[in-house]
């Protein structure tokens, strides 16, 4: 069986050779680049599983090298940034990235974002031919729009199902306001984020054990919100 092959693309050596040397050590086939103009033939030539991409790098913004290479490319990209203020995350993931780890960190914490953007990717492509989902006791079929908690019926409106189908569709991911806003009521509505708030608390009310305190529908602060836990349903 092939590796699953990891591309990274920071300026800082020291950075580069660290994140290297876990990642082997984990088995991943790992290729690097010093900044964006070798890092876009990288990504061509290496067609990586997953890339990690520093935002400041030395000959273009890591935002912008993200919306070029969403023109060809649907692979996992993680940003790995300084960067700490909310408009920076939110614009890097409006971008095309999918998760978004500050400096400095801790391996374990990348490693387990990587693991989670490749399992996204494993299960989206498991599910492409089946109209059921779940996570924990929540059943979905997309096909029917019936959702089901602990074997029995749920009652979403349609703005509702709207809303949880874009987060299925996004498992995983980090989803901000506005991607939230757009794929739930349209691009003319992108500044109202306070409709999210509140069809996010009824899904939650109806969908979550613990509502204030949810396991599945979460919230990423500032930013938006993301679905964990997401299984192909039997």
């Amino acid at each position: 069986m092939s590796r699953q092959r990891i591309l990274i693309i920071e300026d800082d050596e020291n950075i580069r050779r660290f994140i290297r040397i876990a990642l082997e050590d984990e088995g991943f086939a790992v290729f690097d680049a010093e900044n964006a103009k070798r890092g876009q033939i990288e990504a061509a030539c290496r067609q990586p599983d997953l890339l990690i991409v520093d935002l400041g790098l030395p000959d273009a913004d890591g935002k912008s090298l993200i919306r070029e290479l969403r023109n060809w490319s649907g692979m996992p990209i993680i940003v790995l940034s300084a960067r700490d203020r909310e408009t920076e995350k939110v614009a890097a993931l409006d971008a095309g990235a999918d998760d978004y780890l500050i400096k400095p960190f801790g391996v374990p914490e990348l490693l387990a974002r990587i693991r989670a953007q490749l399992r996204r990717v494993s299960l989206s492509g498991s599910t492409e031919t089946s109209s059921k989902v779940s996570f924990g006791d929540v059943t979905v079929n997309l096909s029917t729009h019936e959702v089901h908690k602990k074997g029995a019926a749920v009652h979403l409106t349609p703005t509702e199902f709207r809303l949880l189908s874009a987060l299925i569709k996004g498992h995983g991911r980090v989803l901000t306001h506005r991607q939230l806003l757009i794929d739930t009521w349209g691009p003319e509505h992108t500044e109202r984020s306070h409709y999210l708030r509140i069809y996010m608390g009824n899904l939650r009310q109806k969908l979550e054990d613990h509502p204030a305190q949810p396991q599945y529908l979460l919230t990423e602060l500032q930013v938006g919100y993301k679905l964990t836990g997401l299984v192909k349903a039997s």
